[in-house]
């Protein structure tokens, strides 16, 4: 197995589990209050736009030349970077 395709299997099942915390961050925001709930559910909107830009870059890796992917590498840890931190964040917050 090449490095890329390990590269893309790693983070196909961190995306797995990211979208299986925000469901359970979607479920503890359920029963919150209101108010909480409203601040809970931006919290989640800004993790799920994030998760999605990382899945753009992951669906680039995947379709990118072995010669490109190296380059995509660096934009794609910074967003992985980002959902991370974000998604810490938002179970805190929710907990």
């Amino acid at each position: 197995m090449d490095k890329r395709t390990v590269y893309v299997e790693k983070l196909s099942a961190q995306m797995v589990e990211w979208d299986a915390q925000i469901d359970l961050l979607k479920d503890k925001a359920e029963s919150a209050t209101p108010e909480a709930r409203f601040e809970y559910s931006n919290a989640i909107a800004a993790l799920q736009l994030k998760r999605d830009e990382a899945a753009v870059k992951l669906q680039g890796i995947s379709s990118a030349s072995d010669d490109e992917w190296e380059d995509l590498k660096t934009g794609t840890e910074r967003v992985w970077s980002e959902v991370r931190t974000i998604l810490r964040d938002a179970i805190m917050k929710i907990k």
